[in-house]
C-alpha cells in the first residue's frame, strides 16, 4: 500500500527545485524549463522514481518528466534526486486527468504506464490510465508516431486494457502476458520498484505497447 500522508511533504515538494509548481503556465513551452528541443517522455503514476530516473540516467538526450499525484510518494523522488541529481528530469504533482492542460498538441514522444491503480469497481472503469478516456487524452499531447508502454501485474486491468485499445482506435503493436520470459520485450526493459517485487515472488509481468 502506498504511503499517502507523510507530515511535511507537501512543503518539501513546494519549495523543491526539481518540481515543476505550475506546470499549467508551460503548456506548450516545455523546452523552456528543459532549455533544449530534445524528446520529452512522461511516466504517469512514476511511484518513488527508480524507473523514470534509471532512464533519464541512461538517456542524456531525453528530457523525462515524473507525474505524481501523492506527495508522501513524490516526496522518495525528490528526495533521490537531491544524491543524484539529474538535468533531465522534473517532477510534478498533479492528478492524471489534467494532462491535456499540462502539455501540448504533439509536445510528447512516449508515455509510461507503469502498475497503474486499478480502480477495481466498475463504476471507476474511467479512471483507469488504460482507458478510453485516457487514451483520447494521450491522443492529444503525443506526437504523430508516439507510443505508450503499460505494464502491470494486474490480469484483470490488463485484460481491461487490452480491450480499450481498438475503441479508442489505437493499434497493438506488442503484447506479452510474461515479461521477463519474452526475450524481444526484455531487451531494452528497465524495471520499477514494483516489478522487481512482483516478479521476484513469480508473478507475471503485464506489457503492450500501442500506437495510432
Amino acid at each position: 500500500m502506498r504511503l499517502r500522508n507523510i507530515t511535511g511533504s507537501r512543503e518539501v515538494i513546494a519549495e523543491s527545485a526539481y518540481v515543476v509548481h505550475e506546470p499549467k503556465d508551460y503548456k506548450g513551452r516545455w523546452t523552456e524549463i528543459f532549455g533544449n528541443d530534445h524528446k520529452i517522455r512522461i511516466e504517469i503514476g512514476m511511484g518513488k522514481g527508480r524507473f523514470i530516473m534509471d532512464l533519464a540516467r541512461m538517456n542524456p538526450d531525453i528530457n523525462y518528466v515524473g507525474i505524481e499525484k501523492y506527495s508522501s510518494v513524490l516526496l522518495r523522488g525528490i528526495q533521490k534526486m537531491e544524491t543524484e541529481p539529474l538535468p533531465n528530469l522534473y517532477f510534478i504533482r498533479m492528478e492524471a486527468e489534467e494532462i491535456t492542460e499540462v502539455f501540448g498538441p504533439g509536445e510528447v514522444d512516449k508515455i509510461y504506464l507503469n502498475f497503474s491503480d486499478p480502480w477495481p469497481k466498475d463504476r471507476h472503469a474511467k479512471r483507469r490510465l488504460p482507458s478510453r478516456e485516457f487514451l483520447h487524452r494521450y491522443d492529444e499531447i503525443l506526437v504523430k508516431d508516439g507510443v505508450i508502454e503499460f505494464k502491470t501485474d494486474n490480469p484483470d486491468l490488463f485484460r481491461f486494457a487490452l480491450d480499450e485499445i481498438e475503441p479508442a482506435g489505437w493499434n497493438l503493436e506488442q503484447m506479452t502476458e510474461d515479461l521477463h520470459h519474452n526475450k524481444e520485450m526484455m531487451k531494452d526493459n528497465v524495471m520499477t520498484e514494483y516489478e522487481e517485487k512482483f516478479s521476484s515472488m513469480g508473478n507475471p509481468i503485464y506489457k503492450y505497447i500501442i500506437s495510432r
